[in-house]
């Protein structure tokens, strides 16, 4: 015989469900006539009505029940039909928390996570309706149902696997490129509608820069480009991705070989603290700009700058490609420069890895990071040259390469040791 009371808690998770969802519904219920029939306690009962059929009965039982509160809610529906606007918000509603309530029986965890979700949906109804309404363009939804099909539709059908001359290419990589540039640029557009420019763009790079500091660079690159007036706050945002790259950098070094980032933390530092700097100088020229905050509306990233990136990223990897096959396995050192053209974290990785197997001492990996950074800081050079024009480039670059001469220096007694 099936005890509920060994069930109690995931009882008190539906019932908390119903509750939860049943107060905001409570609170929508208009007055007199057109009142409507569910409020707190229906929906609290509805919510244990599940969660009892569910563990009595299973699937089948449950099916029985929720086709009887369907009906139910349909008489329910037709006699509040004659409202102005009645909808079908709280009728399907109803029939979730019956579901919800029997799936906390099983996963209460989800079922409490699904409820709090769809309870904060109830709650900012109005600010959704207005949002999609009257602040959301058309060419915005436009960019935002590109961006979803580019993430959800094409990226799983894009091949897994290197192809092409020396095996260098990997179409599903590239395609990750161009969804991170076209997210990284609505990331910045959203940021830039919510704070503004001045704020906004900074912030944008900072976050942007954990992702992909060479795709957060070219995005700025671009935004600069068609909106010169942005250019301090768009300089200031790429070269605070490279603050979060090497941040990310002191992670993954530590994860991998504390010793390693034990050399390398004066390098690091000194590289983050140049670009913290450099970042700053911008971000102030763009807070003391007197021009009026008008932030326009218009197209959330560029589509055809995201391929051109994903095109420059690939001809970096034949470019590399072709360079280890000359090479061949001349030396670690070469590997590390070619492969920082593409992503500087990679190679790092590896030379601790090595360093923390004991086939390298800690005091050889400098030279070999520092190299992979150095190559990456070219290809985001080349980014910004071909993404922002000349303006834009000669305010990054310099930056950059501050940035690059920073953490050499702080190496050298590494390197001469």
């Amino acid at each position: 015989m099936i005890s509920l009371t060994d069930n109690w808690m995931q009882i008190a998770v539906a019932l908390g469900i119903g509750l939860l969802i049943g107060v905001e519904r409570e609170r929508r219920k208009s007055e007199g006539r057109d009142r409507a029939p569910a409020g707190v306690r229906t929906y609290a009962i509805t919510a244990l009505l599940g969660s009892v059929s569910f563990e009595l009965g299973g699937i089948l039982l449950l099916a029985v029940v929720t086709a009887s509160v369907a009906g139910f809610v349909a008489l329910g529906y037709f006699r509040t039909r004659s409202q102005d606007d009645p909808g079908l918000t709280s009728e399907y509603v109803q029939l979730l928390t019956l579901l919800l309530g029997a799936l906390a029986m099983r996963e209460p965890l989800l079922a409490s996570a699904l409820g709090v979700t769809v309870a904060l949906l109830l709650v900012v109804r109005t600010r959704i309706h207005y949002f999609v309404r009257t602040t959301l363009t058309e060419t915005e939804l436009h960019d935002a149902l590109v961006l979803s099909g580019a993430a959800l539709v094409v990226l799983p059908l894009m091949p897994d696997r290197y192809m092409g001359p020396l095996n260098a290419i990997n179409p599903h990589t590239l395609w990750i490129i161009v969804v991170l540039m076209l997210a990284i640029s609505a990331g910045g557009y959203i940021a830039l509608r919510l704070f503004g420019s001045r704020y906004g763009l900074p912030a944008a790079g900072l976050a942007s820069g954990f992702v992909s500091s060479s795709a957060t660079i070219a995005s700025m690159g671009t935004l600069a480009k068609q909106k010169p007036e942005l250019m301090p706050a768009a300089v200031s945002g790429a070269v605070l991705s490279t603050v979060a790259t090497i941040g990310q950098m002191t992670v993954v070094l530590g994860a991998t070989d504390p010793a390693t980032l034990a050399i390398m933390v004066v390098p690091l530092l000194s590289a983050g603290l140049m670009a913290v700097a450099y970042a700053a100088w911008f971000l102030v020229k763009a807070l003391r700009q007197q021009t009026t905050e008008t932030i326009e509306k218009g197209r959330a990233f560029s589509f055809r700058s995201a391929l051109i990136l994903a095109a420059t990223m690939a001809a970096v990897l034949l470019a590399a490609a072709a360079l280890n096959a000359w090479l061949g396995n001349a030396g670690l050192i070469a590997g590390a420069a070619i492969a920082g053209f593409a992503d500087t974290h990679a190679p790092a990785v590896s030379i601790a890895s090595l360093a923390a197997g004991g086939k390298l001492e800690a005091a050889a990996t400098v030279l070999p990071i520092l190299l992979a950074m150095s190559t990456n800081t070219v290809t985001k050079i080349a980014l910004a040259a071909s993404s922002g024009g000349g303006r834009f480039a000669s305010q990054v670059i310099p930056g950059l390469l501050l940035t690059i001469a920073a953490g050499w220096l702080g190496g050298l007694q590494a390197l001469i040791n």
